[in-house]
């Protein structure tokens, strides 16, 4: 009984009643002016459907008293961008308007007609309903009295739910609408995946370097070298600050231009951080690295230091050849090293797949693995 009742304490069941009720407004306003014509109102409202703006305020009556508190209401508060959308918004009104008639039968005749048959039931004459003028007296129809307000109960309750399943139907997005959402979350989607991927770059770049030179200061046991070491640190861990400031200021700025990241011009910094980490850096740069289209270099940045921090990380003090080569329409880069020996070679890691990632955002491709006994990453990114 408490579970059937439940619908009763909530304030949602309610708001769905005053909103089927508020169609009846505007009618009774009508029926002062010509009685006679109880449709006119609804032929009104075809013409006012076909307003774009129209959409926009039955939307929002429809969040706020069909859905309140809802975080995903599935009700559209956008105007009409098609005909096909004005339809829905007609076909919305005149089937408001008919459960507006229902609702306001039900819930006007079911009290009364509760309260004759409890006159009838003690004895007195029902007056004032057409159909219960014909009773005659008796206490056995004190057994019916609940049953006109069983059907209020259903009418309230049942036709809310109904009100509400049709408001989404007919005023929920449009297949517009639900294109540019996905769009939106497939943008947001990957500019999370950007910013994984600069975190990853940039501060596991700076991790390795540092725990490297850290290592190698140690084992050899030179004053002279553990400074250099500790002053490569140092100059390290500032730019992977520069970096990590440069992404939280994405997060904290959605429309923050990427124009302020690393571009290949900044490649000299990777390059002396190798070395000073004791790497062998063979690097040879042709062309005009310098007019690489933003996107391209700056994706091309990531790509070389990952493959450095790959090369740190995994086979050490190698020598290493570096070549970064802009010609016709294309960015080549490639990195080789010596295969390093005892370590799975699989190409399967999170900084790999990130490589090939970058690449394929920009409609390049990217190659990682064993290449004539050499480790190799070679990337060829489009000018385009």
């Amino acid at each position: 009984m408490v579970r059937f009742l439940r619908p009763l304490s909530r304030g949602t069941t309610y708001t769905r009643l005053l909103h089927l009720w508020v169609p009846m407004l505007l009618q009774s306003v009508w029926m002062l002016v010509d009685e006679s014509k109880p449709w006119v109102p609804a032929l009104v409202l075809v013409a006012v459907g076909l307003v774009p703006a129209v959409r926009v305020g039955e939307g929002v009556q429809g969040r706020l008293l069909l859905t309140p508190g809802a975080q995903d209401p599935g009700i559209s508060a956008t105007p009409s961008t098609s005909w096909r959308d004005r339809g829905r918004t007609v076909l919305w009104l005149e089937l408001r308007v008919l459960l507006g008639w229902v609702t306001a039968l039900c819930t006007v005749w079911m009290p009364i007609a509760a309260y004759e048959l409890a006159k009838c039931a003690w004895g007195h004459a029902p007056s004032g309903v057409p159909v219960l003028d014909l009773l005659p007296p008796g206490r056995a129809w004190a057994l019916l009295a609940p049953v006109p307000l069983l059907v209020l109960y259903g009418a309230v309750v049942g036709l809310g739910e109904l009100i509400t399943a049709w408001a989404r139907r007919f005023l929920g997005p449009s297949a517009a609408e639900r294109l540019a959402a996905l769009e939106e979350r497939t943008e947001r989607l990957l500019e999370r995946a950007r910013i994984a991927r600069e975190l990853h770059d940039s501060i596991g770049h700076a991790l390795t370097v540092a725990v490297v030179q850290a290592g190698a200061a140690r084992a050899a046991g030179d004053p002279e070298f553990t400074d250099r070491a500790l002053e490569a640190i140092e100059e390290t861990g500032r730019a992977a600050l520069d970096d990590l400031e440069r992404v939280l200021g994405v997060l904290r700025e959605s429309e923050r231009p990427a124009s302020a990241r690393p571009t290949l011009a900044d490649a000299d910094r990777l390059l002396e951080s190798a070395r000073a980490s004791g790497a062998k850096v063979d690097a040879e740069v042709t062309g005009p690295v310098a007019a690489v289209p933003g996107p391209v270099s700056r994706e091309g940045y990531r790509i070389l230091q990952e493959a450095l921090t790959n090369v740190l990380r995994h086979a050490g003090a190698v020598p290493v050849r570096v070549r970064v080569a802009v010609r016709g329409d294309a960015l080549t880069l490639e990195v080789r090293n010596p295969l390093p020996t005892g370590l799975p070679v699989s190409g399967r890691g999170s900084g790999l797949r990130g490589m090939r990632e970058r690449a394929a955002l920009l409609g390049g491709s990217a190659r990682t693995g064993p290449d004539e006994g050499d480790w190799q990453v070679r990337a060829e990114l489009p000018l385009g």
